[in-house]
Parts: C-alpha cells; structure tokens; sequence
C-alpha cells in the first residue's frame, strides 16, 4: 500500500440527512411532492444531475424542469451543505492513523467538487487529502475507472499499489476496472444492494476495524 483513495458520501460522512432537507425545500420550491427518506437512500451515489434528474421523474415531473431544479439544489445546498451530515464512527481514527504512517490520501467522489471539499472543510477532515476531485473533474465519473487512473496519477503511485475505500458497487466498479485493491464499508449507500455481495479485499463495520499499519508499515 502506497496511497489510498476514498469516496466520499456513505463512506467518510453520512450525508442523508443534507440530502432529505435539501431536496425536500428544492421540492417544495418547485410544488413538487417531497422524495422520500428511502427513496434518496436508494438514489444517491451517482452524482447530483442523476440525482436530480430521477428525484424530477419519481415526483412525476418532466425533463424540461431540470435547469430549475438545478439553481435551486445548487442555492439549497451550498447554504446547508453538512448541517445534517456526521461523520461516521472510526473515520477520523483511521486518517489520523494513515497520516501519521506518511500515506498519501485522496478523495474521490462524484459530488460536485466545490461541495465535496466544503463538506470536508466542515467537517474538519480536508487537511487529511493531497487531493479532492469530484464529480466534474474528469471526463467520467465513477464507476468509470478513469477518475481513479487519474487521482493514481496525480499522486505518482501505482493502482496496484493504491487501494479504493467506498461504499458501493460504484466504487467497486471503478476499482477493479482501474486495478485498485478494494474494501469496502457497510454502513453507506448501495442503492438497496446488500454490499457484502460485492467482491473486495474486506467489509468493513467501521473504518478502524481493518490492520491499516499491517499494509503501511
């Protein structure tokens, strides 16, 4: 292990609650019907434009209401983002530890990079990263393996030697096509899919839970 890539929402923060609040005013702003809790539990993962887009077609509303919406989430969340996001248990830990043994990290999630890296300001985890790339960073988005060849090549490591830690089969995707060892956690969001069906090197309850020194030292 050289360095190692993290995902973001479902893996580091639970972000649901931003989520419920923010598409519920976006919602009512637009006379729509709220998406449930469930419902977004299911749905995010892939992006804020696919989420908006199927959070439109689940309340019955058309394609052409999307620039609306757009403005809208982008006002909601850049007023709320992490006011109802925690950071999960063992997350801290775990960077603190993977700091200290001079490991290079890097998170790479497909929110939009001005909200990923605010969030993770917030929450005061942005000092553990080299590098925040989001959605809009490259030319594809997770589970394509492009932003993981390139965060790999933005770090100098190899993605033989730079292990992927998320929370989907997204993340599991990308990973294996870019060659990275995968684990991943339990706790996040799988679009309903139980995560355990999913191959990697470890699921994991808590991040602390895995011998991180056993692969740094």
């Amino acid at each position: 292990m050289q360095a190692l890539l993290f995902d973001l929402d479902g893996t580091l923060v639970d972000t649901l609650g931003d989520f419920v609040v923010v598409l519920g005013h976006v919602h009512d702003r637009l006379s729509l019907p709220r998406p449930s809790r469930e419902f977004l539990l299911h749905t995010i993962g892939r992006g804020s434009e696919h989420l908006i887009r199927t959070c439109l077609a689940h309340a019955g509303a058309g394609p052409e209401r999307f620039d609306e919406a757009w403005a809208l989430y982008q006002q909601e969340y850049t007023a709320r983002n992490g006011d109802h996001a925690e950071v999960y248990p063992g997350v801290r830990e775990t960077l603190a530890l993977l700091r200290a043994r001079g490991l290079p990290l890097a998170c790479v999630t497909n929110k939009p990079g001005p909200f990923a890296t605010e969030l993770l300001r917030r929450k005061g985890l942005l000092d553990a990263f080299a590098h925040v790339f989001g959605g809009e960073a490259f030319a594809r988005r997770k589970p394509d393996p492009m932003p993981l060849l390139e965060t790999c090549r933005a770090l100098g490591t190899a993605p033989a030697e730079t292990w992927m830690v998320g929370d989907s089969r997204n993340d599991a995707e990308a990973a294996h096509a870019a060659g990275c060892p995968l684990v991943l956690v339990t706790y996040g969001y799988n679009h309903g899919e139980d995560i355990l069906h999913v191959p990697a090197r470890a699921h994991l309850a808590r991040l602390d839970d895995f011998n991180w020194s056993a692969l740094a030292s």
